[in-house]
């Protein structure tokens, strides 16, 4: 009986033991998260939508949580009062002018305030001192926004492939002039032509070089390049050489 006793009193005595480790191990992660053992200042700031925004959730200043929501309260119809705790020692990097917006830990993780940097030359932001803000953009106006995207990248992709089928089937002036081999024979031709045409100019010219008129001229124009030329290597060598 004895025995009996001296094993239940054990396993109550185990049991009172591990519950009040559960308790002090759950007041201690409560309190983290509440930053209840750390000294904290408290800011806040105002939305017209919180986007999902809950008590508890992180505060980010330069990609570090620095602090948790505190509180949040309807003002009225087009605002939301969101209180913030911020740890005391990133109060020297919080200025008036900084800037909250609502973000999220990754792509459909909770939502979050973010803090953005001030200027250097701001004040620093006093105890409960109202920041400014800005909108969150909602997710359904994101999807609705993919969505029209979608809708015409649709329409632009039928329209060409209506188009090459079209130039494919030989229609249109593109569609013809690949289709038809005439138009293509007649575009070899005239690329000949011209070819031609540029041979029998150069021939032109160098008759015209010959010319007993128009050979002073050219002879001229000889002349007066090579003195161009002596006097450019001149230059150069005067400069290579002071």
């Amino acid at each position: 009986m004895d025995n009996h006793s001296s094993k239940f009193k054990v396993r109550l005595g185990l049991f009172v033991v591990g519950g009040l480790a559960l308790f002090v191990l759950a007041i201690f992660i409560i309190g983290k998260q509440k930053n209840l053992f750390n000294p904290v200042f408290k800011l806040t700031t105002t939305f017209y939508n919180v986007s999902g925004l809950q008590v508890g959730n992180n505060i980010r200043f330069s990609g570090i949580n620095v602090g948790t929501v505190d509180n949040i309260s309807i003002v009225n119809d087009s605002t939301v009062r969101v209180d913030m705790l911020v740890r005391q020692e990133v109060k020297q990097f919080i200025k008036s002018d900084c800037v909250v917006a609502i973000g999220s830990e990754g792509l459909i993780g909770d939502r979050l305030l973010i803090i953005t940097q001030g200027s250097a030359d701001a004040t620093l932001a006093r105890e409960g001192e109202e920041l400014a803000s800005v909108e969150p953009i909602e997710t359904d106006a994101i999807m609705e926004s993919v969505q029209i995207t979608a809708a015409n990248a649709e329409i632009i992709t039928e329209q060409l492939a209506e188009i090459m089928l079209n130039i494919n089937q030989g229609e249109g002036t593109l569609g013809r002039l690949i289709q038809d081999t005439t138009i293509a024979r007649n575009i070899d031709q005239t690329i000949l032509n011209l070819k031609k045409s540029s041979k029998g100019l150069d021939e032109n010219m160098e008759a015209a070089k010959h010319n007993f008129l128009l050979k002073g001229f050219f002879n001229k124009k000889k002349r007066e390049t090579e003195r161009k030329a002596r006097e450019a290597e001149a230059r150069k060598a005067a400069g290579q050489n002071p």
